[in-house]
């Protein structure tokens, strides 16, 4: 494959790297920020949903700048959102500060998976066009590892180390930033705007073994799609582009309602629901199988077609769901117990490192936090044997109960907590082999030309849409409902993904982006 057009797809794909880091740092900080500013469940979630409020708003906008401006200006602004919103986060004083910080970089989120997926496709070679495309998806799931890894690393720098995991963005920010001077522009958009002189070069550039007459041939095909201003042009929202429309939405609907950004998110905190001490460290195995799988779906995608990948997700994805709600119904009551002893350590050991202003909140979280443990132990299946605290006991002696209790209670939960850690590694294990491999391609795929961006803004707004609304409410849901309850419902939402596939879903393998149209039936 030629080298030019590789790292050319690398550069534009490094926007989804700053996705996956983005979208994934704030899960070693939101604790801390919680904490720090006294959040309650429901102003957690707004102030956690902040980034996802931005995608929103970047994923509807985000054809206009793709469109009138170009797909390499856009690459290059996506860049500075990230770099500001590193910045500002890290230094935010207050919820609201914090949020606003977030609702930029959740711009250049947004924008980034209408872009840098679209360029890439508008760049590739039919054959290659899974793969190079999917190096987007790749990005996405190493910034993903990264982050997990930098937030376990300055996990212990003091009582700011959530800032330094916020503006650890700001340096990937700014070389991504600097490597889009040297895109070219993609040669369907100067094709569009009548520059066919700039675009033909391009199109040499891309494919130096093809012949003029080759060339000319690809060029032709690409001019004879209607353009932006042409009255042929169809409107997304015309009869004629009902079924890609249905697709692109269905698709991302069914991405999100997976559970994998609230998963992604709250990583740490649901591992620490079975009384796992090591979530963080946990979280960077969630970032090791997201690479690894992701690699052989990008292997796959070009070999065995969207369509079989997405079978081979949805399978995967019902039974690690649904192996998950069934651990957290079996062992509910040892897990409750060994959550809330991890708690009551924790809270002893932050009272010890604490800024003095803090002392009395955290005193009484402390107290609450005792409370919990008392009642959890209380139950008779517990494992643990029921505890109590005098007023008297000295901090190392709370911790010293709750530790005990914390053994028991994992005892007597066996290999529960071991089966949630693998669930949820096999649950995005069949996340990026399936779903994150082919959403991105996908979508960039099934629209005619000049109306990729606007299909491929629909696509992203949907998801995150949901991405939002999911990441809001889930720790309502959490705090509400039983943690076996709302991973059934997540693998409810798979089983009618997996019909979708089966009755809905076309394979685009391999076909030119000019001939996809007919393939789905748009005049």
């Amino acid at each position: 494959m030629q080298s030019r057009l590789v790292l050319w797809s690398i550069v534009a794909a490094l926007a989804g790297f700053l996705f996956g880091f983005d979208t994934v740092v704030i899960s070693g900080a939101e604790k801390s920020i919680q904490a720090l500013w006294d959040l309650s469940p429901a102003m957690h979630g707004i102030v956690m949903g902040s980034a996802l409020y931005g995608t929103v708003a970047g994923a509807i906008a985000g054809a206009w700048p793709t469109d009138r401006w170009g797909r390499k200006k856009t690459l290059l602004w996506i860049g500075i959102l990230y770099l500001v919103s590193a910045i500002w986060s890290g230094l935010a004083t207050d919820p609201w500060s914090f949020s606003i910080a977030r609702f930029i970089g959740g711009l250049g989120v947004g924008v980034s998976t209408v872009a840098a997926p679209l360029y890439i496709s508008e760049i590739s070679p039919p054959d290659r066009r899974g793969r190079l495309a999917g190096m987007f998806q790749f990005n996405i799931v190493f910034g993903i590892l990264v982050a997990f890894l930098t937030n376990w690393l300055l996990s212990n720098v003091g009582d700011n180390s959530w800032r330094w995991m916020m503006g650890s963005e700001a340096l990937p920010a700014l070389i991504y930033s600097l490597a889009c001077f040297s895109l070219p522009e993609s040669p369907r958009w100067l094709m569009s705007r009548g520059r066919d002189a700039e675009a033909t070069v391009i199109l040499k550039a891309i494919s130096p073994t093809k012949s003029d007459a080759e060339i000319g041939q690809i060029a032709q095909a690409i001019r004879s799609t209607p353009h932006e201003k042409d009255a042929r042009r169809p409107s997304l929202w015309s009869v004629d582009l009902r079924r890609p429309v249905v697709l692109a939405f269905l698709i991302a609907f069914f991405n999100q309602l997976s559970g994998i950004n609230a998963i992604l998110y709250f990583a740490p905190r649901i591992f620490g629901l079975t009384g796992s001490e090591n979530a963080l460290g946990q979280s960077i195995g969630i970032g090791i199988t997201n690479l690894i799988f992701t690699f052989a779906g990008l292997w796959l995608i070009d070999r065995l077609g969207r369509r079989t990948l997405l079978y081979i997700g949805s399978f995967g994805y019902i039974l690690s769901l649904g192996l998950c709600a069934v651990a957290f119904f079996t062992w509910a009551p040892q897990f409750r117990a060994a959550s809330a002893a991890v708690d009551v350590k924790a809270a002893v050991d932050g009272l010890a490192k604490a800024n003095p202003a803090r002392v009395a909140k955290l005193e009484e979280d402390l107290e609450k936090k005792k409370e919990a443990l008392v009642a959890a132990t209380a139950e008779p299946k517990s494992g643990a044997e029921p505890v109590t605290f005098s007023s008297e006991a000295s901090p190392d002696a709370v911790k010293a109960t709750a530790n005990d209790a914390l053994v028991l209670s994992s005892k007597a939960a066996g290999a529960g907590g071991m089966m949630v850690l693998v669930c949820i590694f096999a649950f995005i294990a069949a996340h990026a082999i399936g779903q994150g491999a082919v959403i991105w391609v996908f979508i960039s795929e099934i629209f005619p030309d000049r109306c990729r961006a606007a299909g491929q803004s629909l696509g992203s707004a949907t998801h995150w849409v949901f991405a939002a609304a999911l990441t809001t409410v889930f720790p309502l849901m959490m705090a509400k409902l039983a943690p076996g309850t709302v991973f059934l419902f997540f693998t409810g939402m798979m089983v009618l993904q997996l019909i979708w596939v089966k009755l809905m879903v076309p394979e685009t393998k391999g076909v030119p982006l000019e001939e996809m149209q007919q393939k789905l039936s748009i005049r």
